[in-house]
Parts: C-alpha cells; structure tokens; sequence
C-alpha cells in the first residue's frame, strides 16, 4: 500500500465529471464532483427563509456544472437566472450532480438539521 504525501494528494485528479446531454438547451454540459468547500456551501444554502429549501436544483447544479477543464461556469450569484431554467433539463443535471456526489433525500433532511 502506498503512503500519500501532501504533494500526491493535492496533485490528484478527483473531481469527475460527466457529460451530459441537454436537449433543452440544444448541447452538452459537464457536471463534476464538488469539493470539500463547494459540499460545505451547498450544506449550508439549504435552508432558506421559513426553513424550507430554496432553488435547491439550481443551488447543485450551479456548483456542479462545469467546463471542460472542470472550472465552475455559474457563479453564486447566478443561481435564481439558473433557477429560471427548464426544470426538466434542472431535473436531469440535479440527479447527476446527486449520484456523482452522493447526495439523496437523507443527506439532504441531515444537512437541513445541521
């Protein structure tokens, strides 16, 4: 078994990424696995006023969706235009960015309850 250096870890390639076809929006996209920082601030934008979950599609996808290279292509502050978007093509890139991710209904009742 191989020992990680700090080097190996931070040079390692482990944030895959899917194309993905959006019909809706006439190509393909990217989503990628978030990271750790992107995790916390996707957790951490669940719950919006009146403890119900807001744009909670478009909140995933915008930190999922990504380039070819994997950088991010919506900022935080583009979610709501996101938001505005087909909710089929939303409901498609949100149940790939939860599979490569990992998250499903039960991660997201216990990031509400953090």
């Amino acid at each position: 078994m191989v020992i990680l250096t700090k080097d190996a870890i931070l040079a390692a390639d482990d944030l895959p990424k899917e194309r993905v076809n959006v019909p809706e929006w006439g190509g393909d996209v990217y989503v990628r696995t978030m990271t750790g920082t992107d995790r916390d601030a996707f957790e951490a934008s669940l719950i919006g006023k009146d403890g119900r979950l807001e744009n909670v599609r478009a909140r995933l996808v915008s930190l999922t969706i990504c380039s070819e290279s994997g950088d991010r292509l919506f900022t935080d502050d583009e979610i709501s235009a996101l938001g505005s978007k087909s909710a089929k093509a939303l409901d498609r890139l949100f149940a790939v960015s939860q599979r490569l991710n990992g998250i499903g209904a039960e991660q997201v009742e216990a990031a509400k309850k953090t």
